[in-house]
């Protein structure tokens, strides 16, 4: 057998297979694929169910493509995941393409906080069709981004300068701008709307929590991951830590912090939906509000999904 034989996935044709048999036949060859192999399934309706079957019986440890999607006919691809492939989570997917950050959040799924989640986990805890959500996933990404940066390929010290100049720099610029009209628009309208002062209250400490963190990210920890990242390199620079682990864990705490008092602002806020006849300011603020958290998902991203990993890594590897 050649390699471009070995390539081709065995196609299984389910419709000639006995009813009481089917799932049982594909669990079978399921269960001789080899770590990276596929199998093709050919049915007459959507195997859904054995999706589900399978992930219950055989864990996550399987991707699930579909090749055809009805409606009289119906293909999937089920392929064995290799050892690194096995718990792919959300920020590795966003990781891989940034661009999937907007099916993600069109969910309510938190890649950045939550990141470390399988997509199958995070759509388990919010009660999400998984299959609806990779579909969509799946699907050519149009959305236009921030940018289109290869943040992955990015050496660790230029990763984190941009993240102090670019996002340190929207947060130091636009909180200030941001309080001022939350305070404002909370005591014109907090008589008749109370959440708005609950919304002023999550953006104050969530703006202390921040600014306090920013100063420990730039005096300690980038700092620490430069010189990790100069010993790799090869070159003499002094270990301030016995881990990078250590402040990581800090950080991402903080992040957890940050990330549930955003989420308190959208659901305090329904999603920045705005009342009727809301004036200019009130809509100013659901708007900048709405910029601030999504800004705010794309710099924890950046940390704690390829910063940070990176980071531990390349310090264990002897950096």
């Amino acid at each position: 057998m050649n390699q471009t034989e070995e390539l081709q996935p065995e196609v299984l044709d389910v419709t000639i297979i006995e009813p009481r048999l089917k799932h049982p036949t594909i669990f079978a060859h399921f269960d001789k694929l080899l770590p990276g192999t596929a199998m093709i399934i050919h049915n007459d309706h959507d195997p859904k169910p054995l999706y589900y079957q399978l992930l219950g019986e055989r864990g996550n440890c399987f991707t699930w493509n579909y090749l055809l999607n009805g409606p009289a006919i119906w293909e999937v691809e089920i392929r064995r995941n290799d050892a690194e492939g096995q718990a792919q989570t959300m920020g590795e997917i966003v990781a891989k393409d940034l661009r999937k950050a907007e099916v993600l959040k069109k969910f309510g799924l938190d890649f950045c906080c939550g990141g470390k989640k399988t997509l199958e986990a995070a759509c388990r805890e919010k009660g999400l069709d998984v299959l609806a959500v990779r579909a969509e996933l799946e699907k050519p990404q149009t959305a236009a981004v921030a940018a289109q940066h290869d943040f992955g390929s990015w050496n660790l010290a230029f990763l984190a300068d941009y993240i102090v100049n670019v996002h340190h720099g929207y947060v130091k610029n636009n909180l200030p701008i941001l309080l001022e009209l939350g305070g404002k628009v909370a005591k014109r309208h907090g008589d008749v709307h109370p959440e708005l002062i609950k919304v002023y209250d999550k953006l104050s400490a969530m703006g202390n929590e921040l600014i306090l963190h920013m100063k420990k990210e730039e005096t300690i920890l980038f700092p620490y991951i430069k010189q990790v990242e100069a010993r790799a390199n090869g070159q003499d620079a002094p270990q301030t830590f016995t881990s990078v682990k250590e402040p990581v864990a800090v950080m991402e705490n903080d992040h957890d912090i940050v990330g549930r008092l955003a989420e308190d602002i959208r659901t305090l806020t329904n999603n920045y939906t705005l009342p009727e006849n809301a004036c200019n300011s009130y809509g100013l603020l659901f708007k900048k509000l709405e910029d601030f958290e999504n800004d705010l998902h794309l710099h924890i991203h950046l940390e704690n999904n390829i910063l940070f990993p990176k980071a531990i890594d390349l310090e264990q590897a002897g950096g």
